[in-house]
């Protein structure tokens, strides 16, 4: 289990309830560096932490901590630029990548050139039309605009759910590359391969509450039980 002292985000006692449907349960954790899947079954409340921890949505109860801040009291806006998000079907504006990468922030000519190389994208793409591309390319647009504001920490929501695995692979490579170079991630998935694949910690909840964490390795039979329900 990772200290509190290693936390990226941290939530103590956190419920989230949507008129009778309780979403989160009594959830206590702490999410560290490195890659972290969020992962267990449709409807589990993965995506709902997900969206906790950059105030796209709040909770009912109990607390979230970022780098040992109470959430509640970061200006929304100001934490997400620092706590990226990358949703699970690309959302392009009309216009060219370049448009597309402005909307971020607007952004010095180096750092576009360096979210681009870390999305697997060149400068070829920068005047072409983004809904000329396809979901893969799109999905990596969303990810150098996510780059552009310069976030601590990037979360992406079963950002290959709707790829090929051509494409799928390619972005896990450039989020495990994003690690690599000191980014925390926090995705969501409910694919017990991909998990092996590119976690280094697993978060595991099922019925809106946390049922283990740990490395991928250390998890086989919970997420072999829990997971294989998707099959």
């Amino acid at each position: 289990m990772i200290s509190s002292a290693g936390a990226v985000f941290e939530f103590a006692g956190v419920d989230v309830t949507r008129g009778d449907r309780r979403v989160l349960v009594a959830l206590d954790l702490v999410v560290g560096g490195g890659l972290t899947v969020i992962a267990g079954p449709s409807g589990a409340g993965k995506s709902t932490m997900l969206r906790l921890c950059n105030r796209l949505d709040a909770p009912t109860a109990g607390v979230i901590s970022y780098r040992g801040r109470d959430m509640a009291g970061i200006d929304p806006l100001h934490l997400r630029r620092m706590v990226a998000m990358v949703f699970q079907h690309p959302v392009v504006f009309p216009g060219s990548v370049r448009d597309n990468l402005l909307t971020a922030r607007p952004a010095r000519p180096s750092l576009i050139a360096e979210s681009l190389d870390a999305a697997d994208l060149d400068a070829s793409y920068l005047d072409r039309r983004a809904d000329d591309l396809s979901g893969g390319e799109q999905q990596r647009v969303c990810l150098a605009r996510a780059l552009c504001t310069e976030p601590d920490v990037v979360l992406m929501d079963e950002p290959t759910s709707s790829l090929d695995p051509r494409a799928t692979r390619a972005i896990e490579r450039q989020t495990r590359a994003l690690v690599a170079a000191g980014h925390p991630i926090v995705w969501v998935s409910h694919d017990l391969d991909q998990l092996g694949r590119i976690a280094d910690e697993v978060v595991l909840i099922d019925h809106a509450r946390l049922v283990a964490q740990g490395p991928p390795e250390e998890l086989g039979d919970a997420m072999a039980t829990i997971l294989g329900e998707q099959a």
